[in-house]
């Protein structure tokens, strides 16, 4: 008879573990057989000891056995879904879901909330006054029907043992492990029903996978656990040393989307929404062109699909004209350059973590969001500066916070005296 310790030991001591001991596991920690305490052992030897492809892919595969499987056949067409490993500024899903709508394709994202220093779809889409998140499948099933997107929060009965073990995970110093983080990732993906997922992998300062390396890793990781679920996949590595677009903050960063699909975009934020819609629409199994889908972002067809959504999810449609309906910090303050010279940094980590030490995110799950904080940035890498002219706003409410933040989190910016080169926000894409 199988045991839970017999089971530690053997990934402890860097043995690969079989189908029935993986599916142990999982059954056993959902059903509440397996206490936290040894879960948690569990944890930290796959963090030391790390899992094999094949092992991987079958801890995926009992973990989205642990739920629900969203089905989508119907709906006539291919779905396809994408998922960013954490960011700070990232806000694409508000633009290349709509975006990718527009050219008839089917898609739709279970979304889940901030949490640390990268940001949420679903606190940024609840910042627009009625959104609502909350949708049964058969309510999605119908909004992908009429009008061929939807952005919705992650169903409790989707992907049971993701939930638990990411709840301890995340105390018990286990988060950056690759197959943890994979199976966690594409327990949800596959769950959700798609056909196929794009992956924005984040490297940098700012995202969890700091170095080029380790972020492929986990690219290849994701393919390979998609393949064996003979799901089509890409996975683009994007840049996060400095925060993605102008905006860090909730609603701040629903403004700019919007500004964005008004042609007004940051251009490292128009490249990395492109290459993301371009590679879903492809897999999707449509034929088209890199400018058509650059003109389509800004010409006002992804716009009118996003009303759509916001309208669809009693969202109210007036904040695409009128940004006084969405909430923005009363109080504002200005980083000033301290000299003359180029802006060499943007610490994307330092950024991130002071918005939400100001309340823009959460250290842990129960904390509020207040939707309305955050930052506008006015320079960013390569840029020419004077002393006193304003690189940042930050957007704020709580005094005290706001001192405490800027204190912790004060140095921003770095600058150089000789001009600087921009590196491409696309690092790689993997097939």
């Amino acid at each position: 008879m199988m045991n839970m310790l017999d089971v530690i030991r053997n990934k402890r001591d860097g043995r690969e573990l079989t189908h029935q001991e993986i599916s142990f596991f999982v059954n056993g920690f959902v059903s509440g057989q397996i206490p936290d305490y040894q879960a948690a052992a569990f944890l930290m030897a796959v963090f030391l000891n790390g899992m094999t492809e094949r092992e991987t892919f079958e801890l995926t595969l009992e973990m989205v056995e642990s739920g629900s499987v969203i089905d989508w056949k119907g709906i006539g067409g291919a779905f396809v879904d994408k998922h960013s490993t954490g960011g700070v500024g990232d806000k694409t899903t508000l633009v290349v879901l709509p975006l990718v709508a527009a050219f008839g394709v089917h898609v739709g994202k279970l979304s889940g909330r901030g949490l640390g220093h990268t940001g949420g779809t679903i606190d940024k889409l609840e910042s627009i006054p009625g959104f609502n998140t909350h949708l049964t499948v058969e309510e999605m099933k119908r909004q992908v029907a009429d009008i061929g997107v939807v952005i919705a929060g992650q169903s409790e009965d989707v992907a049971v043992a993701d939930k638990k073990i990411y709840a301890l995970r995340d105390v018990t110093a286990t988060v950056e492990s690759i197959p943890l983080i994979v199976s966690s990732i594409m327990s949800k993906k596959v769950a959700g029903g798609a056909d196929g997922f794009v992956f924005d992998v984040k490297v940098g300062r700012g995202a969890l996978m700091k170095d080029e390396e380790s972020s492929l890793r986990l690219a290849n990781l994701l393919l390979d656990v998609s393949r064996r679920f003979g799901k089509g996949a890409v996975a683009v590595l994007t840049r996060m040393e400095q925060p993605l677009g102008f905006s860090v903050g909730n609603s701040l960063e629903v403004i700019e989307a919007i500004d964005t699909m008004k042609g007004s975009g940051s251009s490292d934020f128009m490249r990395v929404c492109e290459e993301l819609a371009f590679h879903m629409i492809k897999l999707a199994g449509k034929d088209v062109e890199r400018d058509e889908i650059a003109r389509a972002m800004v010409d006002g067809r992804a716009l009118a699909k996003f009303k759509e959504l916001v309208g669809y999810q009693g969202g109210d449609v007036r904040v695409v004209d009128d940004y006084s309906l969405l909430p923005v910090g009363r109080k504002v303050s200005m980083v000033k350059a301290d000299r003359d010279g180029y802006i060499s940094s943007v610490d994307a980590l330092a950024i991130g973590l002071m918005v939400m030490a100001i309340g823009g995110g959460r250290r842990f799950k129960e904390d509020v969001i207040d939707h309305s904080v955050g930052v506008k940035l006015l320079k960013k890498v390569g840029d020419l500066v004077r002393r006193g002219d304003v690189c940042m706003e930050i957007y704020y409410n709580d005094e005290d916070r706001f001192r405490e933040a800027v204190a912790d989190f004060g140095e921003f910016f770095t600058i150089s005296d000789s001009p600087v080169k921009v590196d491409d926000v696309i690092v790689k894409v993997v097939k």
